[in-house]
């Protein structure tokens, strides 16, 4: 992702400070959303869930682990553990890396916003957004940024997290997509990056975070762009981790909203 647009979709602090406080559903009627591909023109239907039946079902995400075939969930993978729970719909990312197969075929990176709202303490991710993007085959810059900003304002979104793929590279985050990811944990400590790597046969997906305080140091003390290393963080930590709060929901709709 390219850092000369930062976050694709981040709120100024100010502007985060201001508003975070309004975005707690404090509601208790039934809530619904549809799950939709959009255009740009706001849609009349509240993005939320639906309260969980008895038969859904919340699972943590998997990651696969190539040295033993095996997979282990993200709370054993991860040392945070003081984050607040984030859910998505178990078909985001399907219908994510569906909206992006032509890009993937002719290689070239497509990237998405993730909206949420909190809900006694849970953020449920409810919005995609797909923006107006410029891609190559390694990075992916948002553009139209004020059309992102209309989504997010209207519907009182918290931006915590956003995807993109890796259409013919293996699935990890680069110098410069941990600065993107930076940019959006430093408002959003629960913000997290999806990256999509259909290529990669050991692990084609994954959902990531800086470490923290590690990682945030280092990336809070970088001045560089572009591709480049970083230093190793003060804890020997790595400068990134598999999530550890993040959990699949099947009763968790979501709304699409495809600008390009």
């Amino acid at each position: 992702m390219d850092r000369e647009k930062a976050a694709l979709a981040s709120f100024s602090s100010t502007d985060f400070a201001t508003s975070f406080s309004g975005y707690e559903d404090k509601s208790n009627y039934q809530q619904f959303s549809l799950h939709t591909v959009t255009q740009f023109s706001p849609s009349p239907v509240i993005s939320g869930i639906e309260n969980v039946s008895q038969d859904a079902h919340i699972s943590l995400i998997e990651v696969g682990n190539p040295e033993d075939g095996h997979s282990k969930s993200y709370k054993e993978a991860s040392s945070s553990n003081t984050l607040q729970d984030v859910h998505i719909s178990s078909r985001l990312m399907e219908d994510f890396l569906e909206l992006a197969k032509e890009n993937t075929e002719k290689d070239l990176e497509t990237c998405g916003i993730l909206g949420a709202f909190l809900k006694r303490g849970t953020l449920y991710v409810t919005t995609l957004i797909i923006p107006k993007q410029e891609s190559t085959s390694s990075t992916c810059l948002a553009i139209n940024d004020e059309e992102i900003f209309a989504i997010q304002n209207e519907r009182s979104l918290i931006p915590v997290g956003w995807i993109h793929t890796h259409p013919s590279q293996s699935c990890f985050l680069s110098s410069v997509d941990l600065h993107t990811q930076y940019s959006y944990q430093v408002m959003v400590p629960e913000a997290f990056a999806i990256v999509m790597a259909p290529t990669d046969t050991s692990r084609s997906n994954g959902i990531f975070r800086l470490s923290d305080p590690g990682g945030m140091s280092v990336l809070r003390e970088c001045q560089e762009q572009g591709f480049h290393s970083h230093k190793e963080t003060a804890n020997g930590s790595p400068i990134y981790e598999h999530c550890s709060n993040v959990y699949k929901n099947s009763n968790l709709r979501f709304e699409i909203f495809d600008l390009r």
